[in-house]
């Protein structure tokens, strides 16, 4: 396996002190629609408003000086892009950040704000990848991956094993753990610890209709690429394929994959904000989506867990998800 629960351990070491403890939060409501004991864990509310952090730090932190006096450079539609740029200004680095146009404006200002040098994209007609190493070529800084890479993975397991700590805190033990997946760096990640950690829980990752390329990955037992056709609001799991590193994680821990649709995604952000009084992004929102949806039902009684793992979304966005959705 590319990364192991030690690794996570070790990842949480360097974090200590460092990235958000983020809590982990319960709601009558959603107990009482679920008919289960249900924990979110807030990553909206860690450094940067996303999960990214951790990844990003335990990345950066292990890199020699001599990169350091380099730099970084990364491609990101924008929780790994601030989660980067925040990194790289803890540890005294440049960084330079690869975004398409269409960025979310919040993500955008964001990166910039945190003193990381913007290079814009077009989706359609741009390849983020081939302008990132172009960049490492000349500048020689550092490429880190959004997703592909185990010290980025297991930084983002620190996010599932502080979950389960917290449980037993309280005196439970995780039955049913969901998280969204995109590239697949978070969900391997929680997968490794939670399954690591307690070996019965199901593990199950989520991702929207139109980029379910884990679901049919899932279908067909090896790395398929999609095509999407349809828009969604989760700019933060637009990914159209697996990674190599993490689908060799997540094909074998995660128990189950499934999609949920824009409206559904739209309802759990609206059920976040009026029952939870959170901000989570579309992206984030999609483990609880599954909940509501029905599309996951855990056994009655049972403890279920969801990530939360982002916060960053324009006001415009949340005005349409809270109109169309008034009485979640």
């Amino acid at each position: 396996m590319p990364i192991t629960l030690q690794d996570i351990t070790a990842a949480a070491a360097r974090l200590e002190g460092i990235a958000v403890r983020t809590p982990l939060l319960t709601s009558p409501e959603l107990d009482r629609r679920i008919g289960a004991r249900v924990f979110l864990k807030a990553e909206n509310l860690q450094h940067v408003g996303a999960f990214k952090f951790r990844g990003a730090y335990n990345r950066l932190v292990q890199l020699t000086q001599e990169e350091r006096e380099r730099g970084v450079v990364a491609f990101s539609s924008g929780n790994h892009a601030q989660g980067i740029a925040y990194a790289a200004r803890l540890l005294g680095m440049k960084a330079t950040i690869v975004m398409p146009t269409d960025a979310p404006t919040i993500k955008r200002e964001g990166t910039e704000a945190l003193g990381a040098a913007v290079r814009a994209y077009d989706r359609k007609t741009e390849s983020r990848e081939e302008i990132a190493a172009e960049i490492a070529d000349y500048s020689g800084a550092v490429l880190v991956p959004a997703f592909d890479d185990v010290a980025v993975m297991a930084g983002q397991g620190t996010c599932g094993l502080e979950l389960v700590q917290q449980l037993r805190e309280r005196g439970w033990e995780p039955d049913l753990v969901l998280s969204p997946v995109g590239g697949g760096g978070l969900m391997s990640g929680v997968a490794t610890a939670v399954r690591g950690l307690a070996p019965e829980c199901r593990v199950v990752g989520v991702e929207p209709d139109a980029y379910n390329d884990h679901v049919q990955s899932a279908e067909q037992g090896a790395r398929v690429r999609i095509d999407p056709q349809t828009a969604t609001r989760c700019d933060s799991l637009m990914a159209t394929q697996p990674g190599v590193l993490t689908w060799a994680v997540n094909s074998r821990l995660v128990d189950r994959f499934v999609s949920v649709s824009e409206d559904e995604v739209a309802q759990a952000v609206s059920f976040a904000f009026r029952y939870l009084k959170l901000v989570v992004e579309p992206g984030g929102a999609v483990g609880l989506a599954a909940l509501l949806s029905g599309h996951i039902r855990p056994v009655p009684g049972a403890t279920a867990c969801a990530v939360l793992s982002g916060g960053n979304i324009d006001a415009t966005t949340s005005a349409d998800c809270l109109a169309q959705f008034p009485a979640p």
